[in-house]
C-alpha cells in the first residue's frame, strides 16, 4: 500500500468496491468518501469503482475504513494480471447464478399453483410453503443482508424495498397459513388481476415473496453479466499486447520488464511488444488490431512503431521509446477506463432521486397500509396494496439507466477507435453546431508527396526520378525526402552539396544533376523552357511547390510537391454536414493552399494564416458569436484550441498533447471517425435519456395503481424486473453501432 503514499503528495486511487447492490449504494459510499476531509470521490455502481482523489497525510487505509464503515468491501487496485482478470468476473457470477437457478426452479410450481386454479389439489398451500421458504430465505439472502446493513446505518436503498415486500408477503402467508383460514384442506385461490377487499385471513401471497425474489435477481444476473460484456471492450485492449518479447541480446523476457532503451527483436507475425522506433530492418506493420486502418503501413529505421501491432512482414530490431503505462496502448485503456469511471450530468440526477426515493417509498407504502385499513378495507386487501407499493417502487432501472449505456457505448466506441474522455463529453456533443478543422495532418496527409512531373520534351520520367531521388535522397528538406520517397533511386552519389536556400547538386552516375528553384538551374545557364516555365508557374498559383530538375547543361523537368488531402477527407465533411455542422478550414499556412484544400474537401469558410497562439483566439471568437465548437487537430500547436473548444477531437495519429487536451481521441488519422465518434455520442445520450425515462415514468405510473390495490404483488414484481432488463436490453443494443 505504501507506494500509492510515497509517489503522490496529492494522492489518487482507484478502490474496488463491493457489495453494493444499486445506485442509492454507490450514492452513500460516494457521501461517507467525501465527508473526509480535502478527499472527492466518485462511486460507480457500473464499474464498482471509486475513483478518490485525496490530500497529503491520508492513508489510502483510512479510505477503505470509511468505506468499510459504511458496511461495503473496499480494496486497492491489484497489479495488472491478464490471467487473473479473466478469472474474477467468472467467480463473481456464479454464487448470483446459483441463486437464480435455486429461485427459478422452485418459484415457478409455486407461481403456477397460485395462478392456475387446476393445479390446487388438496393442501397445495401447504407445497406452496415448502418450495417458496429457501427462495425467499437462501435466494433472497442478498437483499436482506444488504437492507439489514443499510438499516444498521440508518440507510434505506432499493434493496430495503426488496426485503421488506418479500418478507412482509412471507410472514403475511406464514400467519394466514397456522393462525388464519388458509390453511385449511381444501383451501383454493381464484385466478385474479384486482384485488378484492377480504379480511385477508384465506390468502398466502407466497407466489409474490418467490415470484419477486426470482423476477429481480433475474435482473441482477442479467445486469451484472451486461457489466462483464460492457468492460470487455477494455479487457480486449490490455489483452491486445504482447506477453514476452526477445531482446537483441537474445535472452526472452517478460514485456513488463523492457525498459526504455531495450532493443527488442521482432519476426514477422509477432506482435511488437512495446512503443518503439526501428533501429534495424524494413518491414510492413498491420495496425488494424488497434487503429482499424486496414492497410499495413512501410516502416524502415528511423520510423516509429506502436506496441500491440503486428509486425506483417521482415525482421526488425525496435529500440523501447515507451513501456508499461506509458505507451499508447495503456493510455488508451486508460481513457477507456476513465470515461466508463466518469459520471454525466443525467447520472447525478439519477443518484440523487434514488437517495430521496427510496423513504419516500415506505413513507406511501406505511400510508397505503394505514389508509386501507382506516376506511375499513381489511387487513389483507390493505397489506396487499401496501406490498404491492413496496415492490413496484423499487427502481433498479433507475440505477442502471445511465452506466449501461455508458459502458456500452464508450465500449463500442473503443472498438470502433474512438475514445471517449468521459460522460459529460456526450453532453457537449449534443449542443455542437461547427466544428472547426485544422488543416495539415487533419484535413491532409501532413506530409509532402510528390503529386506531379512536368517534362520537357524528350525526357523520360523513369530517368528523371532516379536521378533527382538519388541526389534527394542525400538531403533532410521534407520536400527532398518527398521526392526521394516516389522515386526510391539507388543510384550513388558524389559530391553532394546543399546550396541554402536554392536546391541541391552533386554526381550522379556521371551526371552534375541540379534540383532546386530556377534560379540554382539558372546560374548553371540552364534555362527552363517555356512550357516547363507555364507548369511552374501554374503549380505555384494553385499553392503547390514546385522544383526544376536539370543535369549536364539542360533543364529537364519540374516536379510538384504538396501535402495531399486524405483520400476520406470529402466524404468526411458531407457525413459533418449531414450531421447539421458547419465546416471551417483554420490554418497557420498561406491563403492559397488553403483555399485549394478547402475547395478539394468542400469546406467554404476558411482561415489561413493563423499562428498556433491565434487558433485559441479563432475558437473563442466563434464561441463569442453564439456557436458551439468543436476542434478537430493533431499538433501540439492543437493542443490549447482543442481544449479551449466545446468538444475537443484529436487525431489518434497526432501528438501526445493534443491527445491530452482533447475530449474524443480518433485513433485512425481519418476524419469520417469525427463523424462517427458524434454519431455515437449523441446515440449514447438518446438511450441514456430512453433509459432514464423509462425508468421514471414506469415508476410514477404504477405506484398510485399499487396504492388503490390494482395491481397485486406478482403482476408488481414481474414489470418492475421487466423494466430493469429493458434498460440493460435498450443500452446493448449499442452494440451494434455501425
Amino acid at each position: 500500500m505504501s507506494p500509492l503514499t510515497d509517489d503522490k503528495p496529492h494522492g489518487a486511487v482507484e478502490l474496488s468496491i463491493g457489495g453494493m447492490t444499486c445506485a442509492s449504494c454507490a450514492n452513500r459510499i460516494e457521501r461517507k468518501l467525501n465527508k473526509l476531509e480535502g478527499v472527492t470521490a466518485t462511486v460507480n455502481y457500473a464499474t464498482e469503482k471509486a475513483k478518490v482523489t485525496f490530500p497529503e497525510g491520508v492513508d489510502p487505509q483510512e479510505l477503505i475504513a470509511t468505506v468499510e464503515s459504511a458496511g461495503y468491501t473496499a480494496e486497492l487496485p491489484k497489479p495488472p494480471q491478464a490471467e487473473g482478470e479473466q478469472q474474477e468476473p467468472e467467480d463473481e457470477l456464479r454464487p448470483l447464478r446459483n441463486r437464480l437457478v435455486t429461485s427459478l426452479v422452485l418459484a415457478v410450481p409455486v407461481i403456477a399453483m397460485a395462478m392456475i386454479p387446476p393445479l390446487q389439489f388438496t393442501n397445495w398451500q401447504w407445497l406452496s410453503l415448502t418450495l417458496a421458504a429457501p427462495v425467499v430465505v437462501y435466494a433472497g439472502w442478498p437483499f436482506h443482508k444488504a437492507a439489514w446493513t443499510n438499516l444498521r446505518h440508518g440507510a434505506a436503498t432499493m434493496d430495503t424495498l426488496v426485503s421488506i415486500g418479500t418478507l412482509a408477503a412471507f410472514a403475511w402467508s406464514l400467519w394466514a397459513l397456522f393462525f388464519g383460514t388458509a390453511g385449511t384442506p381444501g383451501m383454493t385461490h381464484p385466478f385474479e388481476f384486482t384485488i378484492a377487499r377480504t379480511d385477508g385471513s384465506g390468502n398466502i401471497y407466497l407466489e409474490a415473496a418467490a415470484g419477486v425474489t426470482a423476477f429481480i435477481l433475474a435482473g441482477r444476473y442479467f445486469e451484472a453479466r451486461s457489466k462483464r460484456k460492457a468492460g470487455s471492450a477494455l479487457r480486449a485492449l490490455l489483452e491486445l499486447g504482447a506477453k514476452d518479447v526477445e531482446l537483441a541480446d537474445g535472452r526472452r523476457i517478460p514485456t513488463d520488464q523492457l525498459k526504455v532503451g531495450d532493443r527488442f527483436v521482432v519476426r514477422p507475425g509477432e506482435k511488437i511488444a512495446t512503443d518503439g522506433v526501428v533501429d534495424e530492418g524494413t518491414s510492413a506493420v498491420d495496425a488494424s488490431m488497434l487503429t482499424g486502418e486496414s492497410v499495413p503501413v512501410e516502416v524502415r529505421p528511423g520510423d516509429a512503431v506502436t506496441g500491440a501491432t503486428v509486425n506483417a512482414g521482415g525482421r526488425l530490431i525496435v529500440r523501447a521509446t515507451r513501456v508499461g503505462s506509458d505507451t499508447q496502448l495503456a493510455q488508451m485503456a486508460k481513457l477507456v477506463e476513465d470515461a466508463q469511471t466518469g459520471k454525466a450530468e443525467v447520472q447525478r440526477l439519477a443518484d440523487r432521486i434514488s437517495g430521496i426515493f427510496v423513504p419516500i417509498v415506505i413513507a406511501l407504502a406505511i400510508g397505503t397500509l394505514g389508509f386501507w385499513l382506516g376506511t375499513g378495507g381489511g387487513a389483507g386487501a390493505a397489506f396487499t396494496a401496501a406490498v404491492a407499493v413496496l415492490i413496484i417502487a423499487c427502481p433498479c432501472a433507475l440505477g442502471l439507466a445511465t452506466p449501461t449505456a455508458l459502458l456500452v457505448g464508450t465500449g463500442r466506441g473503443a472498438q470502433l477507435g474512438i475514445l471517449i474522455k468521459g460522460p459529460e463529453v456526450l453532453e457537449s456533443t449534443r449542443k455542437i453546431d461547427t466544428v472547426v478543422l485544422d488543416k495539415t495532418g487533419t484535413v491532409t496527409e501532413g506530409k509532402m508527396t510528390l503529386t506531379g512531373v512536368h517534362l520537357a520534351e524528350g525526357e523520360e520520367r523513369e530517368e528523371v526520378l532516379r536521378l533527382a531521388g538519388a541526389l534527394e535522397h542525400a538531403s533532410e528538406h521534407p520536400i527532398a525526402q518527398a521526392i526521394a520517397r516516389a522515386a526510391d533511386s539507388e543510384a550513388t552519389v558524389e559530391d553532394f552539396a546543399n546550396v541554402e536556400g536554392l536546391g541541391v547538386q552533386g554526381i550522379v552516375d556521371g551526371h552534375a544533376v541540379l534540383v532546386g528553384r530556377p534560379r540554382l538551374l539558372a546560374e548553371w545557364s540552364q534555362h527552363l523552357p517555356e512550357e516547363l516555365t507555364e507548369a511552374l508557374e501554374r503549380e505555384q498559383a494553385a499553392g503547390r511547390t514546385a522544383v526544376a530538375v536539370g543535369w549536364d547543361g539542360k533543364a529537364r523537368a519540374v516536379l510538384v510537391v504538396a501535402d495531399v488531402v486524405k483520400s476520406t477527407s470529402k466524404e468526411a465533411i458531407q457525413q459533418l454536414r449531414a450531421l447539421g455542422l458547419t465546416p471551417v478550414l483554420l490554418t497557420g499556412d498561406n491563403e492559397k493552399v488553403a483555399r485549394s484544400v478547402a475547395a478539394e474537401v468542400g469546406i467554404d469558410e476558411v482561415i489561413a494564416e493563423v499562428l498556433p497562439a491565434d487558433k485559441v483566439d479563432v475558437v473563442k471568437r466563434l464561441q463569442a458569436e453564439g456557436k458551439s465548437v468543436a476542434m478537430v487537430g493533431d499538433g501540439v500547436n492543437d493542443a490549447a484550441a482543442l481544449a479551449q473548444a466545446d468538444l475537443g477531437l484529436a487525431m489518434g495519429t497526432g501528438t501526445d498533447a493534443a491527445i491530452e487536451a482533447s475530449d474524443l481521441t480518433l485513433v485512425r488519422g481519418d476524419l469520417r471517425v469525427a463523424a462517427d465518434a458524434i454519431r455515437l455520442s449523441r446515440r449514447t445520450l438518446a438511450t441514456i435519456k430512453g433509459n432514464l425515462f423509462w425508468a421514471f415514468a414506469y415508476n410514477v405510473a404504477a405506484l398510485p395503481l399499487a396504492a388503490l390495490g390494482l395491481l397485486n404483488p406478482m403482476i408488481a414484481g414481474a414489470a418492475m424486473a421487466f423494466s430493469s432488463v429493458f434498460v440493460v436490453t435498450n443500452s446493448l443494443r449499442l452494440r451494434g453501432f455501425k
